[in-house]
């Protein structure tokens, strides 16, 4: 048996993590708070995968990488330019909804500030904001925006311990049916995890490395702590090694 104090906290952890995944993402309210954090010249776009409601998501775990069709159609007429663009940024609600609706904003101004101080250009798609979507829909949004890599911000499987964990998917050259191996992975972007600014200096090594090589993926292995691990803090070497 367990104490009351420590049941009623497993209690208190297990309820926040079925809410988070069960929360709405409040997708005005957050194109509202980008579009102003951001200074967005255009509002994100907004759109839906195949699921329709969460219960669909969470039963057909397929129909939440691939987007319904009016929304393919709205990608296609905001990339009828035919531009390409270097980065396409994708939220997506995924297994938390909370997660997105809290570290988005901060997250992304920190990111917006490191590729504003890159000595490279980036060349940012329109954001978008996908609700009841997988990691893997972002392959196909960044295909019909022309995009040449994109980053999944998504919501991780709450733990409980971890309702409001983001996760970032970074993937060079996306296209519908890409498997796992071929995104790079940087988790529990939270302020009671890894800090704003730390994941986007990491994101942005991996896109920078990730366009020099035009790989992503198992190839590209992040060795961001190797300097610490082996005590040698005054190296301004690469954490990126590619097989």
């Amino acid at each position: 048996s367990l104490p009351t104090k420590q049941l009623l906290a497993f209690q208190l952890a297990h309820a926040q993590a079925q809410d988070a995944v069960h929360c709405p993402l409040e997708c005005e309210v957050l194109a509202d708070e980008l579009t102003q954090a951001l200074g967005l010249s255009t509002a994100p776009l907004a759109v839906h995968s195949r699921a329709e409601d969460r219960a669909m998501y969470l039963q057909r775990p397929d129909y939440g990488r691939r987007l319904n069709e009016a929304s393919r159609e709205a990608l296609q007429q905001a990339a009828e330019s035919g531009q390409r663009f270097d980065l396409a940024v994708v939220i997506v609600d995924g297994l938390s909804a909370l997660a997105v609706q809290q570290n988005s904003v901060p997250f992304l101004t920190a990111l917006y500030d490191a590729l504003g101080r890159d000595k490279n250009e980036w060349q940012l798609a329109p954001l978008t904001l996908v609700e009841q979507g997988r990691v893997a829909i972002g392959d196909e949004v960044g295909a019909l925006l022309n995009a040449d890599a994109v980053l999944v911000m998504v919501g991780e499987r709450p733990g409980l311990s971890s309702p409001d964990s983001l996760g970032l998917y970074m993937t060079w050259a996306p296209e519908v049916g890409l498997k796992d191996d071929r995104r790079n992975c940087i988790s529990n972007v939270r302020p009671a995890g890894l800090a704003y600014e730390e994941a986007a200096r990491r994101l942005l090594l991996l896109l920078t490395e990730a366009r020099e090589r035009k790989l992503s993926g198992v190839k590209l292995k992040d060795r961001s702590e190797d300097n610490v691990l082996e005590g040698g803090s005054g190296s301004t070497r690469n954490f990126l090694v590619a097989d």
